[in-house]
């Protein structure tokens, strides 16, 4: 088995799409580790507004100035994606009580399934602890008068047209 770095960690979500509350993890993680892999969790079972692809393309484009982060689909459990990239640490971020509550879960099961790989939290900052990837989605469906400023607060700029375009907007 390959050894695992405790300087590499993986930060793995669906990013449907990427809101600046998972950039903001990702930002944060990036400093902290040497290595930073956001893993793209495919999930047959789920409809996603963005194909993988599309997804992959938009997040390599938003963190492009970050030098020590890569982008990578992939398929099947976390914990199996973050022993694939040879990383000790699962970066996970956390947003309210009920977010704490399922990642506690999913931490202990992770655990019992490779002790070798931590989880660390980091607390979404309180100005993106509200923001999701569905309310993303509902005020692009939903909203009024002028959507693309509105989603400002929400969405890196550079995916807002595309978001937009994808709902027929």
């Amino acid at each position: 088995m390959a050894e695992l770095s405790p300087h590499h960690a993986v930060y793995a979500g669906s990013f449907d799409p990427l809101t600046l509350g998972h950039l903001d993890i990702i930002r944060r993680g990036s400093a902290l580790f040497d290595r930073l892999t956001v893993g793209i969790g495919i999930n047959p079972d789920k409809k996603p507004l963005f194909t993988p692809e599309e997804r992959l393309v938009a997040i390599q484009q938003v963190v492009a100035p970050l030098k020590n982060v890569e982008v990578l689909c992939f398929e099947g459990l976390t914990v199996n994606f973050v022993r694939s990239c040879q990383a000790a640490v699962m970066l996970r971020g956390v947003r309210t009580l009920t977010d704490i509550e399922t990642e506690f879960t999913m931490t202990l099961a992770n655990r019992a399934l490779d002790p070798a790989i931590e989880t660390v939290f980091l607390m979404a900052s309180e100005k993106y602890s509200h923001i999701s990837s569905s309310l993303i989605k509902q005020i692009a469906h939903l909203g009024r008068g002028n959507t693309a400023e509105q989603l400002k607060a929400f969405l890196p700029p550079e995916l807002i047209e595309s978001l937009l375009s994808k709902v027929g907007r």
